[in-house]
C-alpha cells in the first residue's frame, strides 16, 4: 500500500516537474516535513539528475485572485556550489503537497482497510460518547458560525501557493512571533488535531497498529504488533492525558477571563463609567436570608428559601471544602476538636478584590494578606465563643459572613457544627442532641441543598451523617455527596473498589444528585489554597482510580464540585423563589387584616419605632423638670426636710434644753446640740432629701397619665429608664461642704427682725407641738386601750396588759398633778411608791413598764405646757426686743424654732439652686446615655416593649420587607436570564 502511495506521489512529481513552476533559491530535502522526507522517490536518484543552472521565469502574483502565469525576463539561478540535481521538482511537490499526501494516503489506505475489516475494528473501539466533552463546545459549533464554502472560494489554489514557497521561512518566522499572542486558541486547535490523529492511529484494523518513525532520509516505516488489551490501555491513557491537558488549558483560559473580569470590575469600582453599580443577585438574596434569620415565625410562615447546607461528621473536612470553594483559609483551625460551634452563613459573590466582611461590621479583611486572614479567623472564633451561652457547647445563633473575589461561584453556604457520636468531658450533656436539632432544622427545608461531607480515610461504617441525610432527603433529590481525603483513602484502603462503590452510590444507604471526590491538602494547617489545588491536580493526574475509570473526570476536584453546587443552587432558587414570594404575600395580607381589626386607629409601629417614640417622650419629661417653679421646689424641699429632721429636733435638742433651769443654760444646750447636728448629720440629710425629691418629681412626670395620648405600652420602658438613670446619678460631692457652711451660719443667727417673723415662728412652733401631741396621745391610747365611750359604743374590751397600763397611767397622772414642774425622769423611790400603790389595788406591775408609761405621760404633759406657753409668747416680741429684761416671760423656745425655720428656708433655697442649675441637667444626660444603651441592646427592647401589638407590628414590617426584596430579586433574576 505504501509503495502504491509512493508511486502515485512520483507521478505527481513528474507532472509537476514538466509544468515549469518558478522558484527563488533552493529547497533542500533536509528542510522538508518529516512525513515528506519519509516518502521514497525511486524514479529520482542523486546521480541521474544533475543539471546546469536553470532559466526560470519570475512571476508577479497575488494570493487574493487567480491570474495566469506570465513569463518575464529569464534569469540564471544557481543552486549553491554545484549544479542542482534533477529531482528538485520532487522536493518542491513533497513540500507543497504534504497535507494532500497525508489526507490522500490516509483516506485511500484507511478507507480500504476500514472497508475490509469494519466489523472487527468497530467491535474493538470503545464508546467515546462519554468523552465528547474533551473537545470544547465551540469546535462542534464551528459550522454554525463559519461558512466553509465561502472560505474555500477565497483561499488560493495550489498554483498560487507554489509561488509563495520562496517566502515560506519568513512567513514561518512571523507566525512563530505571533504564536504567544494566540497561544490559547493555537494550543486548542493543535490539541484537537493531535486527538484526531490519535483516534485515526488507534482505529486501524486487525490486531496490529502501525507507528511511523523517522530514522533518516531512506528509513522505511516499521511495524509493531500489539495486543487488544495494550491498545485499550494506551487509548485510555492517551484520553486521560488529553483530558488533563484540556483541563489545564481551560483553567488557563478561566484565569485569563478572571483577570479580565477583575479589571472590568475595578474600572467600574473606580467610577470610570460614572455609573452606580447595582447589587449583585447573590447579595440581594443574602439580604433576604439575613432578614429571615431574625424573623419570628409566629404566624406559621416558614423559611423555605434555598441555601447550601454543609453537614458532615466531626473532622470530616467540611470547613476545608468550604475554604476551597471560597478560595481562602477563613475559618479557625484545629485538630481533633470541635471548631465550628455555631452555624456560619457564607455568601460567595464576585468582586474585583478578594475580601471578606461581616454583616454587622464595615471592616474589610483582605484575604490575600496573611495578617488579615489571621484577624478574620480570630474574629470568627470570638463571635462563636460569645454566641455560646453559659453551660452550652454549641449555639443556634448564625454568624453571617460575605466573601467576595474574582472568579468565585455565587452561592450561599451554611457551615454547621460537625455531627458527633459521643459527648466528651468539657461538653454540655445535651451537645449531641443540640447538633442534631440544628442540622435537622436546616435540612428540613425542602429547598435546601444538602452538601454531605464524608471522610474517605475512615471506615464507611463509622459514618453518622449519612443516616441523618437519608432521613431528611430519602430520594436524594437535593443531596450532593462529597468524599474527602481521597489521597489517604487510596493509600490506606485495601480495596479500591470500595471507593468506587461509594462514588457510585452503592455503599451508603442514601441517594444523591451527584458524587464527588476531592483532596483538601496534606493535613497541614499552614498550606495555602494554591498549593492545595496544585497537590489535588497532581494527585488525580497520577491516581490509579482515575486511570482505571473507577472515578470519572467530572467527579473529581473541588473546582468541579463548586461548579456543580453553584448550578444546583441557582436551579433550586429559580424553581422555588416565586413560590416563597407568594407565600409571604399571603402572610402579609393576613397580618394586615388582623391589624385593621384589632388596632384600627393606631399606626403600625414596630419595636424600633416604638422605642424612638418612647425615647422622645422621656426626654420631653426630663426637660419638664427645668420648668418647675422655684416656689414649688422650695416648698416641697422644706416640707420634706422638716419631716426628716423634726424628730431629731424635738427629741434631741428641744426636750433636753427645755429641762434646764434657766434661759442661759437653755441657749447653751441648744447651741451645742445644733453645732453637733450641723457638723455630722444635717448636710447629709439635706442632700438625701434633695435627691429623693428629684426622684419623686422625675417619677411623677414619667408615670402620670397625659389623657388620651397616654400609651401604657411604654410603662415598662419608662420605669427601667428611670431606675437605671437614678442608679447612675450621683450628687455633687462638693455640694455637701458648701451646704454645711450655709446651714451653720443660718443657725447661729438669733435676730428676729420684725413681728411678722415672730408670729411665723410661733405658728411653726404650734404646728409642730400639736403634731407631736397628737402622735403622743395616739401612742398612749394604744397602750391603755379604748376609753369608756368606745367600749360602750363599739363593744371593745381592754386586754390584760392594757388594763395594767391604764392603772399605771392613772397613778402617774396623780404625780404630775401634785407637781407641775416635775422632772422628765422618775426617781427610784417614786417608782417604788407607784408600784406599791398598784399592788395595793391588786395590780402587779414591772418597774420598766412604769418608766415606759411615765415617758409618754410626761411627754404629753410637757407638750401641753409648751403649747400654753406658746400662746403666752404671742405678745412677747416686745420683751424679746428688750432681751427679756425685767420680765417673767421668757420665749427662748420661740427663738429656737425661728432659727430652725430660717435654716430650713435657706437650705431649701440652696438645694433648689443646685437642682435647677446642675443636677437636673446631669440627670438629663444620664437619661440620654441610658436610652442610647437600650437602643443598642436589642434584648432590652424586646424585654421592655412587649405585647401582641408590638409583635404583630414587628412581623408585619418584616414580612413586607422580605416580600419587597424578594420581588426585586425575582425581577433581577428574570433580567439576567
Amino acid at each position: 500500500m505504501w509503495r502504491a502511495r509512493a508511486a502515485a506521489a512520483c507521478l505527481v512529481c513528474q507532472s509537476l516537474g514538466n509544468s515549469g513552476y518558478g522558484m527563488k533559491g533552493k529547497s533542500p530535502l533536509q528542510k522538508l516535513h518529516l512525513v515528506s522526507r519519509s516518502i521514497h522517490h525511486p524514479c529520482y536518484s542523486s546521480s541521474k539528475f544533475q543539471r546546469p543552472p536553470l532559466r526560470i521565469s519570475v512571476q508577479q502574483f497575488s494570493s487574493l485572485n487567480h491570474l495566469t502565469l506570465r513569463k518575464t525576463k529569464l534569469l540564471y539561478v544557481k543552486h549553491g556550489y554545484q549544479p542542482h540535481r534533477n529531482f528538485w521538482l520532487a522536493r518542491v511537490a513533497s513540500r507543497l503537497l504534504k497535507l494532500r499526501y497525508l489526507v490522500l494516503g490516509s483516506a485511500v489506505g484507511g478507507g480500504y482497510t476500514a472497508k475490509k475489516t469494519y466489523d472487527q475494528w468497530k467491535d474493538m473501539m470503545p464508546d467515546l460518547s462519554d468523552y465528547k466533552w474533551i473537545v470544547p463546545d465551540f469546535v462542534w459549533d464551528l459550522d454554525e458560525f463559519i461558512d466553509f464554502e465561502k472560505l474555500n472560494k477565497v483561499l488560493p489554489d495550489a498554483e498560487d501557493l507554489a509561488k509563495l514557497l520562496p517566502d515560506f521561512d519568513k512567513i514561518g518566522e512571523s507566525l512563530s512571533s505571533l504564536k504567544g499572542f494566540f497561544s490559547p486558541g493555537y494550543n486548542l486547535v493543535s490539541e484537537v488535531i493531535g486527538a484526531s490523529d490519535l483516534l485515526l492511529l488507534l482505529g486501524t484494523p486487525g490486531e496490529t497498529a502501525f507507528k511511523a518513525t523517522d530514522q533518516g532520509y531512506d528509513d522505511d516505516k516499521q511495524y509493531k504488533k500489539v495486543s487488544d488489551k495494550d491498545k485499550i490501555d494506551q487509548l485510555q491513557e492517551e484520553l486521560l492525558r488529553t483530558q488533563l491537558k484540556y483541563q489545564r488549558m481551560l483553567e488557563r483560559l478561566e484565569k485569563e477571563n478572571k483577570e479580565l473580569r477583575k479589571l472590568v470590575l475595578q474600572r467600574d469600582d473606580k467610577g470610570i463609567h460614572q455609573r452606580k453599580l447595582k447589587k449583585s443577585l447573590i447579595d440581594m438574596y443574602s439580604e433576604v436570608l439575613d432578614i429571615l434569620s431574625d424573623y419570628d415565625a409566629s404566624y406559621n410562615t416558614q423559611d423555605h428559601l434555598p441555601r447550601v447546607v454543609v453537614v458532615g461528621d466531626q473532622s470530616a473536612g467540611k470547613t476545608s471544602v468550604l475554604e476551597m470553594i471560597a478560595q481562602a483559609r477563613i475559618f479557625p483551625r484545629g485538630s481533633g476538636e470541635m471548631m465550628t460551634r455555631s452555624p456560619v452563613k457564607v455568601t460567595l459573590s464576585e468582586g474585583p478584590h478578594h475580601v471578606a466582611l461581616f454583616k454587622d461590621s464595615s471592616r474589610e479583611f483582605d484575604l490575600t494578606k496573611e495578617e488579615d486572614l489571621a484577624a478574620l479567623r480570630n474574629e470568627i472564633e470570638i463571635r462563636m465563643r460569645n454566641s455560646v451561652k453559659e453551660g452550652c457547647t454549641v449555639s443556634t445563633e448564625t454568624i453571617s459572613l460575605n466573601v467576595k473575589g474574582p472568579g468565585l461561584q455565587r452561592m450561599v453556604l451554611v457551615d454547621l457544627p460537625g455531627v458527633i457520636s459521643t459527648v466528651t468531658s468539657g461538653m454540655a450533656p445535651d451537645t449531641k442532641e443540640t447538633i442534631f436539632s440544628i442540622s435537622k432544622a436546616y435540612m428540613q427545608n425542602p429547598n435546601a441543598i444538602i452538601l454531605c461531607i464524608q471522610d474517605g480515610s475512615v471506615d464507611a461504617e463509622r459514618s453518622i451523617v449519612t443516616d441523618l441525610v437519608s432521613q431528611m432527603d430519602p430520594q436524594g433529590k437535593r443531596t450532593i455527596f462529597v468524599l474527602t481525603k481521597v489521597d489517604l483513602a487510596e493509600k490506606n484502603v485495601a480495596s479500591p473498589n470500595r471507593i468506587q462503590q461509594i462514588i457510585e452510590g452503592k455503599l451508603f444507604p442514601m441517594k444523591a444528585l451527584g458524587y464527588f471526590a476531592v483532596v483538601t491538602g496534606k493535613g497541614n494547617t499552614n498550606e495555602s489554597i494554591d498549593s492545595i489545588k496544585e497537590y489535588e491536580e497532581d494527585f488525580f493526574q497520577n491516581s490509579k482510580l482515575l486511570k482505571t475509570c473507577m472515578l470519572k473526570a467530572h467527579q473529581v476536584t473541588t473546582r468541579n464540585l463548586s461548579l456543580a453546587v453553584s448550578d444546583c443552587f441557582w436551579k433550586m432558587v429559580r424553581e422555588s423563589v416565586e413560590q416563597q414570594a407568594d407565600a409571604f404575600k399571603a402572610t402579609r395580607f393576613n397580618l394586615e387584616t388582623e391589624w385593621k381589626n384589632n388596632y384600627p386607629r393606631l399606626r403600625e409601629l414596630d419595636r424600633n419605632e416604638l422605642f424612638e417614640k418612647a425615647k422622645n417622650e422621656i426626654l420631653d419629661e426630663v426637660i419638664s423638670l427645668t420648668q418647675v417653679t422655684p416656689k414649688h421646689w422650695e416648698e416641697i424641699l422644706q416640707k420634706t426636710l422638716w419631716e426628716r429632721v423634726s424628730t431629731h429636733v424635738i427629741e434631741n435638742i428641744y426636750l433636753p434644753a427645755a429641762q434646764t433651769v434657766n434661759s442661759g443654760t437653755f441657749n447653751t444646750t441648744v447651741d451645742i446640740k445644733l453645732k453637733q447636728w450641723t457638723d455630722k448629720q444635717l448636710p447629709n440629710k439635706a442632700v438625701e432629701v434633695a435627691w429623693a425629691t428629684l426622684q419623686e418629681e422625675f417619677s411623677r412626670f414619667m408615670t402620670e397619665q397625659k389623657g388620651k395620648e397616654h400609651d401604657d405600652i411604654f410603662d415598662k420602658l419608662k420605669q427601667a429608664v428611670k431606675e437605671e438613670s437614678i442608679k447612675r446619678h450621683h450628687w455633687n460631692e462638693r455640694a455637701e461642704d458648701s451646704l454645711r457652711v450655709i446651714q451653720h451660719n443660718a443657725l447661729e443667727d438669733r435676730s428676729i427682725s420684725d413681728k411678722q417673723q415672730w408670729d411665723a415662728a410661733i405658728h411653726f412652733m404650734e404646728e409642730t407641738l400639736h403634731s407631736r401631741l397628737k402622735d403622743t396621745e395616739s401612742v398612749i391610747e394604744d397602750m391603755v386601750g379604748p376609753d369608756w365611750k368606745k367600749r360602750w359604743l363599739y363593744w371593745i374590751a381592754r386586754s390584760k396588759e392594757q388594763h395594767v397600763r391604764n392603772e399605771t397611767k392613772n397613778e402617774l397622772e396623780k404625780l404630775i398633778k401634785c407637781n407641775d414642774d416635775h422632772a422628765a425622769y422618775l426617781a427610784n423611790d417614786e417608782v417604788t411608791t407607784v408600784r406599791k400603790n398598784l399592788e395595793a389595788r391588786g395590780v402587779t406591775v414591772d418597774p420598766c413598764l412604769i418608766k415606759d408609761t411615765w415617758h409618754q405621760i410626761y411627754r404629753r404633759h410637757f407638750l401641753r405646757t409648751a403649747l400654753s406657753h406658746c400662746n403666752l409668747c404671742r405678745r412677747g416680741f416686745y420683751y424679746y426686743q428688750r432681751h427679756f429684761v425685767d420680765s417673767e416671760l421668757e420665749c427662748n423656745d420661740v427663738v429656737l424654732f425661728w432659727r430652725i425655720q430660717r435654716m430650713l428656708a435657706i437650705t431649701a433655697n440652696t438645694l433648689r439652686q443646685q437642682l435647677t442649675n446642675t443636677e437636673v441637667r446631669r440627670l438629663e444626660k444620664n437619661v440620654k446615655e441610658v436610652l442610647e444603651d437600650f437602643a443598642e441592646d436589642n434584648e432590652k427592647k424586646v424585654k421592655l416593649l412587649t405585647g401582641k401589638r408590638v409583635q404583630l407590628a414587628e412581623d408585619l414590617k418584616k414580612v413586607r420587607e422580605i416580600q419587597e426584596k424578594l420581588e426585586v430579586f425575582i425581577e433581577a433574576l428574570h433580567q439576567e436570564k
